[in-house]
C-alpha cells in the first residue's frame, strides 16, 4: 500500500500540531517519571514523525530555565488502541541543539 516511499523515514522537523501538542501532554507524567522532574514549564514546540506499525514521534519540549526535553513516543495503530508509550528521553537540551532521532 505505501510501497516504501516514506516509510520508516522521519519526516523533516517542524512547528508542532495540535495532534503532537495533545499527545505530549498525555504522556507528560511518563516524560517526568523518566526524567526525575516535574516540569512547571511543559511547552512542545517542534517535532518530526514517521511511519512504522504505528508512528513514531519525536519532539522537542520547552521545560523552563532554557533547557528542553527530546522524547520518543510511539504511537500504536488505531485497531490496537493508539496507545502511546514513551520510548526515551534526553534531557537536559538546550533549545537550539536540533532533533536527532535515538534510540531504536
Amino acid at each position: 500500500m505505501f510501497g516504501g516511499c516514506g516509510v520508516g523515514r522521519w519526516t523533516t522537523v517542524k512547528p508542532v500540531t495540535p495532534e503532537v501538542e495533545k499527545i505530549c501532554c498525555e504522556v507528560k507524567s511518563d516524560i517526568e517519571k523518566m526524567v526525575g522532574a516535574n516540569f512547571e514549564a511543559y511547552i512542545p514546540l517542534s517535532f518530526a514523525s514517521r511511519i512504522v506499525s504505528g508512528k513514531d514521534y519525536l519532539v522537542k519540549v520547552y521545560v523552563g530555565v532554557d533547557k528542553c526535553v527530546h522524547a520518543m513516543i510511539s504511537q500504536a495503530l488505531p485497531c490496537n488502541g493508539e496507545e502511546l508509550t514513551v520510548n526515551g528521553v534526553q534531557h537536559p537540551k538546550t533549545p537550539s541543539e536540533p532533533l536527532i532521532p535515538f534510540g531504536h
